[in-house]
């Protein structure tokens, strides 16, 4: 009988594992989802445009793609400006010094912005390896005992 209500148990448990599985899955999406689309719309809020020379060139960053392009040609701008030299190695009373560092920093804000659609990309998928993880234990059944 102890042996019994030990397996019932423990099918309860790996049941009960399964559902806090899937609802974790079912957050972790839904949230990946929610960040993607609102770095998305903030990015767009700004009304950047990729320049022509840019590796995806005239068009909205609004992507993780477009906002990489576009942190990638101002660097090679500044740089143009600059004559090579980034903000470290300018003087620091070179007037092109604020250029350098104005260019550093929109470059970091776009960097943080594929960051984040790095990271709602692998919330989402997460959530749906969470998913299947949970139906996977939901299915289980004692009855299929693995000969050790």
């Amino acid at each position: 009988m102890v042996l019994c209500l030990n397996r019932v148990w423990r099918l309860q448990l790996v049941k009960t594992t399964g559902l806090i599985s899937i609802i974790a899955g079912i957050v972790l999406a839904v949230t990946g989802v929610a960040t993607w689309f609102v770095v998305s719309s903030t990015l767009a809020d700004q009304n950047i445009t990729t320049t022509s020379d840019a590796c995806l060139p005239d068009r909205t960053v609004k992507g993780p793609f477009t906002a990489f392009c576009q942190a990638d040609i101002i660097e090679q701008h500044t740089l143009d400006i600059t004559g090579g030299k980034t903000y470290a190695e300018l003087d620091r009373d070179d007037p092109l010094r604020e250029t350098a560092m104005t260019s550093s920093f929109l470059r970091a804000s776009l960097f943080t912005s594929v960051l984040a659609f790095g990271v709602a990309a692998m919330a989402v998928g997460m959530g749906v390896l969470f998913v299947f993880i949970g139906l996977a234990l939901r299915k289980l059944d004692p009855r299929d005992e693995v000969a050790t």
